[in-house]
């Protein structure tokens, strides 16, 4: 068996699981996540604790237990905590703007760039340089700052552009004469 699936999930107070052959559902304090259930893993919930097991007889059963129980990790992470995702706007004249559940941006171009946040996902500007997405989610989450740095992802030479607060960017040499 996968040793991450070893480990069982705890399941924290407030958060309620429901188990069924289909799909598995976890609700908590901020929403609702549903998942379905995989034929290859069987879920169980024992006490305060969910663990996830590989069947007999499947080929990649081992590896896919392992996946799920992450998976079921983040969901519960998700209802109870939630996750959020921080991006800086680096160069003269970026600001971004939070506007309900739209992101304006101004990032150099002859145009605002406005991008629509989808259901489930928040979005707040503490400051015009700092965006702040966050949801319960983790997949969807990360996905949405994806596509907002991918409006203008860092350049090499001056480190412009949209970046995760964590990311480093490593600036090249220009060059000499």
């Amino acid at each position: 068996m996968s040793r991450v699936a070893k480990n069982p999930v705890a399941i924290p107070k407030g958060v309620e699981v429901m188990i069924s052959p289909a799909e598995i559902a976890i609700k908590g304090p901020l929403g609702t996540l549903r998942r379905a259930q995989h034929p290859a893993v069987s879920i169980e919930q024992e006490g305060e604790a969910i663990v996830c097991k590989a069947r007999e007889g499947q080929d990649n059963a081992r590896a896919l237990s392992g996946t799920v129980r992450a998976l079921i990790n983040n969901m519960v992470i998700g209802v109870s905590k939630g996750f959020e995702r921080k991006l800086l706007l680096v160069g003269v004249g970026y600001r971004a703007q939070a506007q309900g559940d739209k992101l304006n941006l101004s990032l150099g171009f002859s145009h605002p760039v406005v991008h629509q946040m989808p259901a489930g996902v928040k979005v707040e500007t503490p400051t015009q340089t700092e965006i702040v997405i966050k949801g319960v989610d983790k997949q969807q989450v990360g996905q949405v700052a994806a596509e907002v740095r991918a409006y203008r992802a860092p350049e090499p030479y001056k480190g412009k552009g949209v970046r995760y607060s964590d990311e480093v960017v490593v600036l090249k040499e220009t060059k000499k004469k």
